[in-house]
């Protein structure tokens, strides 16, 4: 089964939620519809990243569970930007 990642720049947060946070929020939201192999926290240019990794049987379906996990996120942090890419030959590649 191919593997896929959503990655979500952090945008503004809740008042009291710290980004870190938010990782277990969107590793949750993704592990409602499939496996999730792992999730990051990191800081990119000063704007913190979560980045969940999991699995689907098609781009389609891991398009809309990235979309279903990030609005489980919605609640408690402003996504700036959100893109999903698939593990192909060793890269991660942009679906498009």
């Amino acid at each position: 089964m191919p593997s896929y990642r959503v990655t979500m720049i952090v945008g503004t947060l809740e008042l009291g939620v710290r980004p870190e946070e938010v990782l277990p929020t969107l590793s949750g939201a993704i592990a409602e519809f499939t496996t999730v192999e792992s999730s990051d926290l990191a800081v990119v240019a000063g704007s913190p990243r979560v980045t969940v990794r999991f699995t689907a049987d098609t781009d389609e379906a891991a398009f809309l569970i990235a979309e279903q996990g990030i609005d489980g996120t919605r609640v408690s942090v402003e996504p700036i930007a959100w893109q999903v890419t698939r593990m192909v030959h060793g890269r991660w590649e942009p679906l498009a």
